[in-house]
């Protein structure tokens, strides 16, 4: 068994519990609905790099359908973090760039980001030790 070390206040933010009185939901869980999802979080990553046509963030991001992408930049416009510009040409050309909101999640991102690179290995190696004391579970 691994012992923890204690954890100061600068390592753990203090927040409020959700789900108490007068802490219903917090607004939490509809945000992170969105921004959370696995497609939001590329097409932002994506937009941080500047304005993009469909086909470019398609071609950017791996494994994504064209009618996932178009739900999820449709779901991120209707929540005013990503702004859509068609164009009239033929074919239309349409583009899509972060909103002021959306680029505002741009540091928290790459926080995840950076977060996720410094912990992974730690936890491979914790996935790996569950599974040794686990043999034969479906947790994935």
């Amino acid at each position: 068994m691994r012992s923890r070390s204690p954890r100061t206040s600068a390592q753990v933010a203090e927040l409020e519990p959700c789900g108490q009185e007068g802490h219903v939901d917090c607004g939490i869980r509809d945000v992170l609905d969105r921004v959370g999802d696995r497609w939001s979080v590329l097409v932002i990553v994506e937009l941080a790099n500047g304005t993009r046509r469909f086909r470019q963030l398609q071609r950017a991001i791996d494994g994504i359908s064209q009618r996932m992408l178009t739900l999820t930049v449709r779901r991120l416009e209707r929540d005013g973090l990503v702004e859509r510009t068609v164009y009239p040409t033929v074919p239309a050309q349409v583009d899509y760039r972060l909103t002021a909101a959306g680029a505002s999640l741009t540091h928290l991102v790459r926080a995840l980001a950076d977060w996720s690179l410094e912990h992974r290995d730690g936890i491979a190696r914790s996935r790996e030790d569950y599974d040794a004391r686990h043999p034969g579970h479906d947790i994935r």
